[in-house]
């Protein structure tokens, strides 16, 4: 069997690597604040990153496949080309349903970003079996690294971008998720080695080099004009006497009987006083407002809910629950662990985490006795 030479364009390798930079920082930028939007818009700002991100994975991908140079004429099956395109925005949509539907924990995020990698892999290969006129052959070696370094370089991108939602965080992210597109492309072909085929497979219609060009330019301005639309919104300072800083500082505290939750009610939007308020849970980057008759579904993220609550007098019990002490029925504890029960129909008692145990059972005995321990 004779091995086909091959070379690289240095120009186009480079051009690769700036498409999954823009396309990184496009996907990863949309998805900033997603708590704080209502639920089209964060299913919306999901499917744009969805197609961002994995868009620029086919992008990259076909750009550095531009400047690959063989001895021989060869095509791209255009059907298997647009399945390497879906399988990626696929995966990578899949990633970003559970990082931002599921609770946000240490496995939710290593998964998401294996998902990623996975993602990437798929893509790589699938568009190498597009190959038409010539047959990419591959070496163990070449498969396993470049599939460790995919996984293992998604998995810190999404535990440096999800792990704290900074700015800043999000470059680091996008530097790491452009380093792991472009390693996977370039240490697969180290690995890769090409021979002629007689006749195409003739899956679907055959693509020249110039063909799949134009559709490739396309979708990098498509990528790069989001870029440009996130970037107004990501870089452009602050007018009208507003800090430098995006972020909105914390509200001042208010009295528990003056402030209110915004909750959702049959479609429509109404508030709830604090003070009727039972206890709070977290619902994925929402939560779940508890008042003696019903259950409401509020915007706030718990994160958000704390800021507000714990200074008007509510308590921590568990990283997903918010307790209104002076409605707490009873107070109950089994060895290592605790829960509050609450008077009304139906209602769940929230969880006391070990850690907090004593120092919940402590604030519930100074509300006057109104819970006693069992």
């Amino acid at each position: 069997m004779e091995f086909l030479s091959f070379t690289h364009s240095g120009f186009l390798i480079a051009m690769s690597f700036v498409v999954a930079l823009v396309a990184g920082f496009t996907g990863l930028s949309l998805t900033r604040d997603l708590s704080k939007k209502p639920m089209f818009q964060k299913k919306a700002s999901i499917a744009l990153a969805a197609i961002a991100l994995g868009g620029g994975i086919w992008a990259m991908h076909f750009v550095a496949m531009l400047g690959l140079q063989l001895p021989i004429l060869f095509y791209y099956d255009a059907a298997i080309t647009l399945v390497s395109a879906l399988s990626a925005i696929l995966l990578v949509g899949a990633a970003l349903i559970l990082v931002h539907f599921a609770e946000r924990t240490s496995t939710v995020i290593t998964l998401a970003g294996g998902i990623v990698g996975v993602g990437i892999l798929v893509m790589h290969y699938i568009g190498m079996a597009g190959l038409e006129l010539c047959r990419a052959i591959y070496t163990p070696w070449g498969v396993v690294f470049s599939s460790i370094v995919a996984i293992g370089m998604c998995i810190l991108a999404f535990w440096i971008a999800y792990g704290h939602r900074t700015n800043r965080n999000i470059v680091l992210g996008t530097l790491c998720f452009a380093i792991a597109v472009c390693s996977v492309h370039f240490l697969a072909m180290a690995g890769t080695k090409f021979v002629a085929e007689p006749s195409p497979a003739e899956f679907g219609p055959l693509m020249s080099n110039e063909t799949l060009a134009l559709g490739v330019i396309f979708f990098s301005f498509v990528i790069f004009g989001a870029c440009l639309w996130v970037s107004v919104t990501y870089l452009v300072a602050p007018t009208h006497g507003q800090a430098a800083n995006p972020v909105k500082p914390s509200p001042e505290p208010e009295p528990a009987a003056q402030l209110q939750i915004p909750c959702e009610r049959d479609g429509g939007k109404v508030f709830i006083w604090a003070s009727d308020v039972l206890f709070v849970r977290a619902d994925g980057h929402y939560t779940q407002i508890y008042t003696v008759d019903e259950r409401l579904f509020c915007v706030w993220s718990v994160t958000e809910a704390s800021k507000r609550l714990l200074p008007v007098g509510f308590l921590q019990t568990h990283r997903s629950y918010l307790v209104n002490p002076g409605r707490v029925a009873r107070f109950e504890r089994t060895k290592d662990k605790g829960r509050c029960i609450f008077d009304g129909a139906d209602l769940p008692p929230a969880p006391v985490s070990r850690s907090k145990l004593k120092a919940i059972q402590d604030a519930l005995a100074a509300q006057g006795g109104a819970a006693r321990a069992v």
